[in-house]
């Protein structure tokens, strides 16, 4: 089993556990620290004929980087590898082609893109139709039925189906008609062509001040290898507590190391302290941004003078 250095807790313990329970050896890929990605030669040098599973990210939660998810599949399939990919982070940011991926497996969750609380997990029908799960005898041994016990949360349905709806009407009011997947195409585009702008707006400001380090890509050029989700730290000064006083300012972040154990690790950053993260959306403006900025830089210099 092949895991990253870069992805969420959920697509890491559950396979450490995996290959704890049944002797299965797992290789580390780290990302580069200086693309922010994982690299696909880095990739290639750890295949053998041995790897049987490769847990990608599609975006990292903290760092906000896009992995080059198409290629990176494709290197692992012709090894012969099933790729399992964590999409939670960039479901609500980019269009999602399992497709076009090539991937055996994607999941994300609805939460994420506006819905519910719940879990999507998408698989190649090939692939799942030769699993067996635990299950009631006398439940369906037909898919999706038989990963599925018992009545299903027809209220999360609803949410979800409501979140995918809203998505198709972004994208009419963005575009003039189309199918259903080519409007919720439009709203994607629509909302990247937003987002990018006020992503690069919050970080150059945070660029600005003395002794934050952004974790992640902060090249203009490359915005459209990142999600706007940014996160940074501040020399000599504890993520919580930057958030702790934001919050009471009415902004909203959050800090720690989001479960993305993994990155901070190789980064070198406490576990226990973590990052201030910031997440950006469609719906946020070119005016919350600078008033963000503004309390990062009024937080900040409290801070610094109460140590003084």
């Amino acid at each position: 089993i092949i895991l990253t250095r870069m992805d969420h807790e959920g697509n890491v313990s559950p396979w450490l556990q995996l290959a704890e329970d049944h002797g299965l050896v797992v290789r580390w890929l780290p990302f580069d620290e200086t693309s922010w990605q994982v690299e696909e030669a880095t990739l290639a040098g750890l295949l053998s004929e041995k790897t049987r599973l490769v847990a990608l990210n599609y975006a990292s939660n903290l760092t906000g980087s896009i992995n080059r998810v198409k290629v990176l599949t494709a290197i692992a399939r012709n090894a012969g590898a099933l790729v399992y990919v964590d999409a939670v982070q960039f479901a609500p940011h980019g269009l999602i082609d399992v497709q076009e991926l090539g991937c055996d497996f994607l999941i994300c969750s609805a939460y994420k893109f506006f819905g519910p609380h719940m879990g999507i997990l998408w698989g190649r029908r090939d692939v799942i139709e030769t699993l067996e799960p635990y299950k009631c005898r006398c439940s369906s041994n037909g898919l999706p039925e038989r990963f599925e016990l018992g009545t299903p949360q027809i209220e999360l349905m609803a949410g979800l189906t409501a979140a995918v709806d809203y998505f198709a009407d972004l994208g009419a009011a963005a575009s003039e008609g189309g199918s259903r997947r080519q409007k919720i195409a439009k709203a994607f585009a629509a909302s990247i062509a937003y987002e990018n702008p006020l992503a690069q707006q919050l970080i150059d400001g945070l660029s600005d001040i003395e002794g934050l380090t952004v974790h992640g890509i902060t090249d203009p050029k490359r915005l459209g290898d990142r999600v706007p989700t940014v996160s940074f730290t501040v020399d000599g000064i504890v993520p919580e507590t930057i958030v702790r006083l934001m919050n009471a300012e009415k902004i909203f972040l959050w800090s720690g190391h989001n479960y993305a154990w993994e990155i901070v690790h190789q980064l070198g950053i406490p576990a226990e302290h973590g990052v201030v993260r910031i997440g950006i959306a469609h719906y946020n403006t070119a005016a919350e941004i600078d008033e963000t900025l503004e309390s990062v830089h009024r937080v900040i210099a409290m801070l610094r003078q109460q140590r003084s």
